[in-house]
């Protein structure tokens, strides 16, 4: 990340998950939650003190957004893509801030909000914004749809991003009303099979686009 504007924003949206613990802590019960169904029961509980490694998940991730590109062999490839790097580091942030109050709210006043409703809206949102910015990534090691292809040949990359914003983009827009007005069970289902579904597409039209770049090349010679 370059601009100071945008590293100070996601550092402070990183830090608050933090200090909310710290004034909610003692009010937290020994054991809390530490996995919620779809359909909103309790999976499993441990001790509080696993909230700090939830409200960590922000500071972890502001590290990796801040200097993974730093050591990236592309590293030169982010200032053109940068205003997208940082909109999505700092939504990404918001997301982990919003899953944590979310977290905190549900074991404080149980019933409030509906987790798995929440947390589905919001990935749909995200499908959405990379949606918007998969067509402007470019070429690099850490951020984007990477798969042996795509990473060997900078063409397949910028034919695969062009067709997984277009999917991810429709995926989003279809999941973002589902997850606000389908049962838990059956949005969670959609959701899960349009991932998995447009994940292996896109890896499977990335090699076949390699493959008939690389006959192409050999017909050249």
């Amino acid at each position: 990340m370059k601009s100071r504007r945008n590293i100070v924003l996601m550092w402070i949206f990183s830090v608050v998950p933090a200090i909310i613990l710290m004034f909610v802590y003692e009010k937290l019960p020994a054991q809390v939650p530490t996995s919620f169904g779809f359909n909103g029961t309790i999976n499993a509980y441990g001790p509080r003190s696993t909230m700090w490694m939830l409200a960590g998940l922000g500071p972890l991730m502001a590290l990796m957004f801040q200097f993974l590109p730093r050591i990236d062999p592309k590293k030169q490839n982010y200032a053109k893509f940068q205003r997208y790097y940082d909109q999505f580091a700092i939504f990404m942030e918001l997301f982990l801030l919003a899953v944590f109050g979310m977290v905190v709210m549900e074991i404080l006043h149980p019933g409030t909000v509906s987790i798995g409703r929440m947390v589905t809206a919001l990935v749909s949102i995200m499908l959405i914004l990379l949606g918007n910015m998969m067509g402007k990534i470019k070429h690099n090691y850490f951020f984007g749809i990477r798969t042996p292809w795509t990473l060997a040949d900078p063409d397949v990359w910028v034919r695969t991003h062009a067709l997984g914003g277009r999917i991810w983009f429709a995926l989003g827009s279809a999941m973002l009303p589902c997850s606000l007005l389908l049962p838990e069970q059956v949005f969670f289902v959609l959701l899960m099979a349009g991932l998995l579904g447009s994940t292996a597409l896109l890896a499977i039209v990335s090699y076949l686009w390699y493959r008939q770049r690389q006959r192409n090349q050999e017909g050249e010679q």
